[in-house]
């Protein structure tokens, strides 16, 4: 069985994410990072080898963490520390993020390099107000927000979303049949493509609008109806 949670990287959401891991006492718990960011995080240092463009978004994303009062990445710390509370494996499964974003700056057209860049920039000087209205938007159909989004950036939506999708899909389809118990910590904006990608896998899937409400962790008393692992296989 496949959990697959999906978080967002500047909420508040540390607890919540370790009841998840707790109540299920998963073989592996697997996390949205490649080894560079995961050793970055638990060092509390930021990797200078990495693009500009990832950092520039990377401060962005701290600042939004600041504006509700936590840091970027302590889902994943949380979950890492859950996962040897309950003796589980850690795998590493996203892609490497030097590679992915030198694929992405290829691709984008100089427009959507414009857009992005000004976008992160005058994202610093957005009021938490307007970001839990745009998280509110989300959260009522995130699939038409995503679909809006490739409208906008389809580039960005290709290689950090839908790419990603099918590479970690294909993973935790292998991963499945070796181990029965699999929890998956990913951003929110990949489980819908994920799970189309998992046909005929059992997951059961956790929201981040669950998380942020407060619902109960305790996993489906008659089994999961879909269930989600998040596990990508770095190399």
């Amino acid at each position: 069985m496949i959990t697959l949670v999906g978080v967002g990287h500047v909420f508040e959401i540390a607890e919540q994410v370790k009841d998840i891991i707790r109540s299920r006492h998963p073989e592996i718990v697997c996390l949205e990072l490649d080894s560079g960011r995961y050793m970055a995080l638990m060092s509390k240092t930021t990797s200078k080898s990495v693009p500009i463009q990832y950092r520039l978004l990377a401060y962005f994303q701290k600042r939004m963490a600041e504006k509700f009062g936590t840091e970027v990445g302590d889902e994943m710390m949380a979950a890492a520390q859950a996962a040897q509370e309950v003796g589980a494996g850690i795998a590493l499964i996203d892609v490497d993020a030097n590679r992915m974003f030198a694929q992405l700056w290829k691709r984008m057209t100089f427009k959507e390099r414009v857009n992005l860049l000004g976008g992160a920039f005058f994202g610093l000087f957005i009021p938490k107000e307007r970001v839990e209205k745009e998280i509110d938007q989300y959260e009522q159909n995130s699939d038409e927000y995503i679909k809006n989004l490739g409208g906008s950036f389809p580039t960005i939506k290709e290689v950090l979303i839908d790419d990603r999708d099918k590479h970690m899909a294909k993973q935790l389809v292998a991963l499945s049949q070796q181990h029965k118990n699999i929890v998956a910590i990913v951003g929110d904006g990949h489980v819908p493509g994920m799970i189309g990608a998992l046909d005929g896998v059992e997951v059961e899937i956790v929201r981040l609008k669950d998380l942020r409400s407060g619902t109960p962790a305790s996993p489906p008393s008659q089994g999961p109806e879909h269930t989600v692992t998040y596990w990508y296989h770095y190399r």
